[in-house]
């Protein structure tokens, strides 16, 4: 496993720049959000995928997620309608993914196999940011909790520790303050929380 001390405020470009380009060679990633550290890789990779389900014990009913640098990238991967992007403009950037109708630019294995949906989230973390200004193209993420655990991994030493062998790379921005992402179901007409997390979404639903 490789290790990118990134500075979690200021990250140094010379840094990011090596960390996209792993994302770029099909490598999996561990990277900090705004609400905790996550798996990601090119939205293509498919080694990279294959070792992130392995590491999850993830089935094929599970739903992925698409980290996006702002809404203008959505509309390529996601079905919104006029209601709908003002209301994820509203609540964006934030820890919130929105479940919405996958485009078919999204590729098949990523999204929901019966639903046809996607996950879309727009992060407000610096590192995350430069990363996907840096890509110019969303990073497929997925949540750090292993299997028969609840709890997100939040110390990135205990990170390395675990997985070192498992994993690619690792971001090291220091111990994230552990919280779990709000999820709104939106491929209806009314928009449903299915899970609450950091984000508040009352006036929404």
């Amino acid at each position: 496993m490789q290790v990118f001390y990134i500075h979690p405020e200021n990250p140094q470009p010379r840094l990011i720049e090596q960390a996209v380009q792993m994302l770029a060679n099909d490598k999996l990633l561990i990277y900090p959000t705004d609400t905790s550290y996550a798996f990601g890789c090119r939205l293509g990779a498919k080694d990279a995928l294959a070792q992130l389900k392995l590491i999850r014990q993830l089935d094929d009913k599970h739903q992925f997620t698409l980290l996006c640098r702002d809404l203008s990238e959505i509309a390529t991967y996601a079905t919104v309608d006029n209601t709908q992007f003002k209301q994820l403009k509203a609540y964006t950037p934030a820890p919130i993914t929105f479940i919405l109708p996958a485009t078919k630019d999204v590729p098949k294995r990523l999204a929901h196999p019966k639903k046809k949906t996607i996950g879309i989230r727009v992060p407000s973390n610096p590192i995350a940011q430069a990363l996907l200004a840096k890509m110019d193209e969303p990073i497929l993420t997925s949540s750090l909790i292993l299997p028969d655990e609840e709890l997100v991994m939040d110390d990135p030493f205990e990170i390395e520790e675990r997985l070192g062998s498992l994993v690619d790379g690792l971001i090291n921005a220091g111990i994230k303050t552990t919280k779990l992402t709000t999820i709104v179901d939106m491929t209806s007409s009314r928009a449903e929380i299915i899970r609450q997390g950091a984000a508040d979404v009352s006036e929404l639903v």
